[in-house]
């Protein structure tokens, strides 16, 4: 005998109808096997349930979508290129929740080389906005290891770092415009490629980093840039992440705005590329720590030259300069590659933190030192763009059976790394948003003023707390 529906699975159906009849039933998955991959996070840390997954093609469809979520009382979770490394554009297991699934909302809607700008949807990759800058001659800097994924709405969502802010800038800085759908599904039109606009609240900073619990973004308006006619790029060996402030220092000195990149990698981090990428490489004698970094527009001779200057002085102990963009793309892999790397090594306790420039030698001390007291043998991976005092500092041991049980010791890691960069007057959150991860550490490092000013933000725009609920607050 066959049991009769629920009232909850007669009222989702009703709603997955409903939404159907908004974006086409081929485009609202219901199946729980074409849900899974909408579930589940990056690293796989995170699992959850939904209802539905949903996939509009337009601003207008993501308001109806959203508009009937409401009227349901049915939250929703935005969902990007589903590269969060935080969970979130995850949903939770309650199965309660829609997702919003924005790839296909993917098209360049203009490009203004004399304005310096490019208008994108939010399902467009940050790769094809690369691309489309690109065939106009012009540049749009941001650059992540996720880039052929990772969509332009989850990097404004996240306000996406990458190795470039040293020059360029944050996805926050990156940005003039927005288009945004609010929770009780009404259309916000804010795509304006204006650089000076005095008219009161700059409304679209409270959407960059919010990771979709204030509303979705589904287009923007970016900045572009002059396209580099050269780029040189250089792998540096030096001895500690104190002469790797020293030398950026000297590098802004002597290249000022050409100095584009500033990557610090720890011979640990290389380690794991080489022991787990195919066709990775070893460019140069081994050291404690290396420095990747790029130029735009300065002559090779003249970068070449002031190597050799860092190198009689002692600075560092030896470089490598790429000959080839297929030599600099090698240098680059090794750098970009480091996170998957870890991930084939196994589970670890993973950090972005951020701390003044000038005292990321001093974080690194005090939380090594920390780290290896209450947990001897603890393997260390540190890497980050010391051009701006990102760091990603993540802790495992290198047996397998002692990590299962280090694993459990997170909290005490977290403590004693957060602590640090607190103490230091850093974020335990640089580039990688809070989400779920973060959601309790965020109460120790706030203040309660400035949690009250949040809350008081959510509860204005979304009293209902059914935007991306469980993310951030």
């Amino acid at each position: 005998m066959t049991s009769s529906p629920s009232l909850s699975e007669r009222l989702a159906a009703h709603l997955a109808a409903h939404l159907a009849e908004v974006v086409g039933a081929q485009h609202v998955l219901t199946d729980p096997a074409e849900i899974a991959p909408f579930v589940t996070d990056w690293r796989g840390r995170f699992r959850g349930a939904a209802q539905c997954v949903v996939r509009p093609a337009n601003s207008a469809e993501v308001a109806a979508v959203i508009k009937a979520c409401a009227e349901a009382g049915v939250p929703v979770v935005p969902q990007g290129g589903n590269t969060s490394l935080c969970g979130a554009a995850t949903a939770d297991d309650e199965g309660l929740a829609v997702v919003v699934s924005l790839g296909r909302l993917n098209r360049i809607l203009a490009v203004d080389p004399a304005n310096h700008t490019i208008s994108a949807q939010a399902g467009c990759t940050l790769a094809a906005v690369q691309e489309a800058a690109r065939a106009a001659d012009r540049l749009f800097p941001l650059a992540l290891a996720s880039e052929g994924t990772c969509q332009i709405g989850g990097n404004l969502s996240t306000n996406a770092g990458g190795v470039q802010v040293l020059r360029y800038g944050n996805t926050r800085e990156l940005t003039l415009g927005l288009e945004v759908v609010l929770p009780n599904g009404e259309l916000w039109d804010g795509l304006r490629g204006l650089r000076k606009d005095n008219t009161g609240y700059d409304l679209k900073h409270l959407f960059i980093g919010a990771e979709g619990t204030l509303g979705i973004i589904t287009a923007a308006v970016l900045k572009l840039f002059p396209l580099p006619r050269s780029l040189t790029t250089s792998f540096v060996c030096l001895a500690s992440p104190a002469a790797a402030v020293d030398l950026l220092n000297a590098a802004k000195s002597r290249f000022d705005a050409q100095l584009t990149a500033f990557e610090l990698i720890s011979e640990e981090a290389l380690g794991l590329v080489l022991k787990h990428i195919p066709d990775a490489q070893r460019p140069i004698a081994g050291s404690p720590w290396y420095v990747l970094a790029e130029f735009a527009d300065a002559a090779p001779a003249s970068v070449e030259a002031w190597l050799g200057e860092m190198l009689e002085a002692e600075a560092i102990s030896d470089a490598v300069l790429a000959q080839s963009e297929a030599q600099a793309q090698k240098l680059w892999a090794l750098r970009e590659n480091i996170s998957e790397a870890q991930k084939i090594e196994g589970v670890s306790i993973k950090h972005d933190v951020s701390v003044p420039v000038s005292r990321i030698p001093e974080f690194l001390a005090l939380a090594d030192a920390a780290l290896l007291e209450a947990f001897p043998a603890v393997r260390i991976v540190a890497f980050g763009h010391v051009g701006d005092g990102n760091l990603h500092y993540n802790l495992s041991k290198p047996d397998a059976q002692e990590n299962t049980a280090f694993i459990a010791s997170q909290p005490q890691v977290n403590r004693i790394v957060h602590d640090t960069v607190d103490a230091l007057n850093g974020s335990i959150s640089a580039e990688h948003g809070i989400g779920q991860l973060k959601r309790e550490e965020l109460l120790r490092y706030k203040s309660p003023v400035e949690m009250a000013m949040m809350r008081s933000i959510k509860q204005a725009l979304d009293p209902r707390n059914l935007m991306n609920p469980g993310k951030i607050l």
